[in-house]
């Protein structure tokens, strides 16, 4: 389709621009020895740039590969066919990566431009795209599988992130502190990490293939009926139980009464969420996965270096953000699915009544899920002095938290009434939210590493208030306790009043814009709602 060219466009576009801003100014002549590091630090930039954007892409193509056909009502036929299951699962996985394996190929010719200021061999090069596409292979396996285990597609694709981005995460760590022993990482780069990405992906290929050979989930348009009491008690690991607390703050019990007189039928049935209708399966691999991650980093940044607390206030954003469009972004999508828009646009309910019960059903379900790895950050305020003293501070991080949770749901019920797919609408508002909190921030890594003290790193810098990941991270952690440790004539832990101040400013700054974008995405719904031909499910 042309926009696959368009999408191939911008991506060389960006990565030609990278390298252009990046170039040396100070280095014009080349150097065919090898012996200067001149493109040590700019290869690293631009392999990592391209692997976390890899990483990030390889979901979107392939979590819905097999539970795309599933939500089209064509995995029985896919089934019934006389392909062998290998053989699907192989087809699915290549054609959902070679539009991604393009988009890498298509940057050698301009990494191979930095091989001649000198620092980096064409063997590291080489060595550096070998790693790549063992990585994305693994990523678009995991997704692949995670689309033959669920239903919709937007459940594969948030199990998918929280079980990718952790190895990406390892990845790009492991890349950047064997920098500067460049012989050790190029010997593990075409040995170790394709050992682990074929001990991965193998076992997957094998596992999906089987389950399409005897599948469970036929029967019934390709969704599996799911019992709840059933699968509670085959459950492994964590049990939900929407009767007890605190399960039923996220997943309330089925009505067994009749709705009071007055009541918002609406209301009442987006409250009760029809989410679960397929089972829990996803809910509890989130949760279970989001807390094994969550301990190791409770750990360094809360307990043992606790003046990065920020860091894990980062990671607790992170995951509201994964999951957060989930549960918003077929909101309306779904009415139009369903061809049942129409009927509820002449009901005679109020827009505002929709809107309401839309917004708080999927804002309570990602709130709940995400608040319950803030529950740390409450023991350590408890148990550690230098983030008990600084309560100021843990309110700031609360308030981040709460406005990230409202931000991601309303944006994402934005993009589902203004889109007529599901999976659009859930693609759509993870591509808003990283071009809004991680650009600002990767522009300004990038204009103080090569650009320091100009105008325009100035620019990045302060355009970076809008992330809540720079505003977390730059709230200070300082020792001593009281306003006393603020005193203006004194630094203690590097922290003083004049940076503590700059920061509460840059965090009432983020408040402010966070809370006008929300008003200003509500008021949009509000206008398309009252213009009830904009939301109608036949409007072409």
């Amino acid at each position: 389709m042309p926009r696959a060219f368009v999408l191939l466009l911008i991506y060389q576009v960006a990565l030609a621009a990278v390298v252009y801003f990046a170039w040396p100014k100070d280095n014009i002549r080349l150097d065919l020895t090898g012996t200067t590091g001149s493109s040590s630090q700019l290869v690293d930039l631009f392999f990592l740039g391209q692997y976390i954007l890899a990483s990030l892409m390889a979901p979107s193509f392939a979590a819905g590969a097999i539970s795309g056909e599933k939500e089209r009502m064509t995995y029985e036929m896919l089934l019934a066919s006389p392909i062998k299951p290998q053989s699907i699962v192989l087809g699915k996985l290549v054609a959902a990566l070679t539009h991604l394996a393009i988009l890498i190929f298509a940057s050698l010719p301009i990494v191979m431009l930095c091989l001649p200021l000198g620092g980096v061999s064409l063997y590291e090069v080489l060595a550096a795209y070998l790693a790549l596409i063992a990585s994305v292979i693994t990523f678009g396996m995991i997704s692949v599988a995670c689309g033959s285990f669920f239903s919709r597609t937007s459940s594969a694709l948030v199990v998918s992130y929280l079980l990718i981005l952790p190895l990406a995460l390892i990845g790009v760590l492991f890349w950047s502190s064997l920098s500067s022993f460049g012989e050790t990482r190029l010997k593990l780069a075409i040995t170790v990490i394709p050992g682990i990405a074929t001990a991965i992906t193998i076992p997957l290929f094998y596992v999906v293939s089987a389950r399409m050979l005897y599948p469970p989930d036929v029967g019934s348009e390709g969704k599996e009926v799911v019992d709840l009491e059933t699968e509670a008690s085959n459950a492994v690991g964590l049990v939900i139980q929407r009767d007890q607390f605190p399960d039923r703050l996220f997943a309330p019990p089925l009505r067994e009464t009749l709705m009071p007189d007055n009541a918002n039928p609406i209301y009442d049935k987006e409250m009760r969420s029809e989410i679960f209708g397929q089972g829990t399966l996803m809910l509890r691999l989130a949760i279970q996965i989001s807390m094994l991650l969550a301990i190791p980093m409770m750990a360094v940044f809360l307990f043992v270096v606790p003046a990065r607390a920020g860091w894990y206030i980062c990671y607790v954003v992170l995951f509201n953000i994964l999951i957060g469009p989930v549960f918003s972004a077929g909101s309306v999508t779904s009415e139009r699915e369903r061809q049942t828009l129409d009927l509820l646009l002449t009901t005679t309910i109020g827009w505002w009544e929709i809107l309401w019960g839309k917004l708080l059903s999927g804002l309570r379900v990602s709130s709940v899920l995400s608040g319950f790895l803030l529950f740390p950050v409450v023991l350590a305020t408890l148990l550690v002095p230098e983030i008990r003293s600084n309560i100021i501070v843990v309110a700031c991080y609360l308030v981040i938290f709460l406005l990230t949770c409202l931000t991601t749901a309303t944006l994402a019920l934005f993009c589902s009434t203004l889109f007529r797919k599901t999976t659009t609408s859930l693609i759509a508002t993870y591509s808003i939210i990283l071009l809004l909190y991680l650009l600002p921030v990767a522009a300004n890594y990038f204009g103080q590493t090569y650009f320091p003290a100009t105008r325009g790193t100035e620019i990045a810098s302060q355009l970076t208030i809008v992330s809540p990941f720079a505003t977390a991270v730059d709230l200070p952690i300082a020792a001593g306790s009281g306003w006393t440790r603020f005193d203006a004539t004194a630094s203690l832990s590097g922290v003083d009043s004049a940076s503590f101040w700059r920061s509460m400013i840059n965090f009432g700054w983020y408040a402010g814009f966070t809370l006008a974008l929300n008003c200003l995405l509500m008021g949009g719904m509000i206008w398309m709602f009252n213009s009830r031909w904009r939301v109608a499910s036949m409007t072409e």
